[in-house]
C-alpha cells in the first residue's frame, strides 16, 4: 500500500520557529520510516520562503531516506517552487491546472537541465468525484487522492467508501483514499480498492514508524 504524508505545520504547537522545526522533525521521521510520498503543503507561505522551506526538506528527505523504500517529495500546486527547490514533483488541487499542462511545463524545464533531464516529474492531483479520476488520468496524472471518504474534524463533509470504490473502478492509476483516516478504517479504504491513504493528522499526531509498521500489513 501507498502512504502519503500530507504536511500542515499550523497543527502543531507553539510560535512559528518551533512548528516549523516540529514539522522538519515529522517531516524527517516520515522518511526514515519509508513513507512512499510526502506533499509540502504550506499553502500560506509566499513563495521566496516556500521554495527556502522546500529546498531545506528536500535535502533532509534524501538524507534520511529509508534504505528500502524512496520517499518523493511533492510540493503543493507551486510546480515553479518544485522545480526550483529540486522536488520529486507537484500535487495539484482539482481546481488547478491540468496534470498534462503541468508535465509539459516540466518537461519544457527538464529538457534544457542536462543533470536533470532524466528525472520523471512525479504528478498528483485530489479528486472529489469518480469523473474527476478519469479525466485526471487521461490527463496524464500519475495518481489520485480521493476524498474526503470519512467525515473530517470540524466538517460533516464526507463521500463515503462507496464513491472510493467508484473512483477506483474508473481507470488504472493508483487511487488513494484521504478524509478522517485513522489506523481503525485504513482497511475499510483498501477492501474498497484504494492502493493506500493520505493524512495529514494520522500522520503528524502519530509515531510515523509505529504507524507505518501496523498499516503495511494491511496492504
Amino acid at each position: 500500500m501507498l502512504l502519503y504524508y500530507i504536511t500542515d505545520r499550523k497543527q502543531f504547537p507553539g510560535p512559528e520557529p518551533r512548528r516549523r522545526e516540529l514539522l522538519l522533525a515529522k517531516i524527517a521521521e516520515a522518511a526514515r520510516a519509508g513513507a512512499d510520498y510526502i506533499q509540502l503543503r504550506e499553502k500560506d507561505l509566499p513563495a521566496r520562503e516556500l521554495e527556502a522551506l522546500a529546498r531545506e526538506v528536500v535535502g533532509m528527505v534524501r538524507e534520511t531516506r529509508n534504505e528500502k523504500r524512496e520517499t518523493r517529495l511533492l510540493i503543493n500546486s507551486r510546480s515553479d517552487v518544485a522545480l526550483a527547490a529540486g522536488a520529486d514533483g507537484v500535487h495539484l488541487p482539482s481546481d488547478d491546472v491540468p496534470a498534462s499542462d503541468a508535465r509539459a511545463v516540466w518537461s519544457s524545464v527538464l529538457s534544457r537541465n542536462v543533470k536533470r533531464a532524466t528525472r520523471n516529474v512525479i504528478i498528483a492531483v485530489s479528486c472529489h468525484t469518480a469523473e474527476e479520476v478519469r479525466l485526471a488520468e487521461a490527463q496524464g496524472a500519475d495518481f489520485a487522492v480521493f476524498g474526503p471518504v470519512f467525515e473530517k474534524v470540524g466538517t460533516s463533509l464526507c463521500v463515503g467508501l462507496e464513491a472510493l470504490r467508484a473512483a477506483c473502478l474508473v481507470g488504472h492509476m493508483p487511487v488513494l483514499a484521504i478524509g478522517g483516516i485513522t489506523l481503525a478504517n485504513a482497511r475499510a479504504c483498501l477492501e474498497a480498492g484504494a492502493a493506500g491513504i493520505a493524512a495529514i493528522r494520522l500522520f503528524q499526531h502519530n509515531d510515523i514508524t509505529e504507524l507505518v509498521g501496523k498499516l503495511r500489513p494491511l496492504g
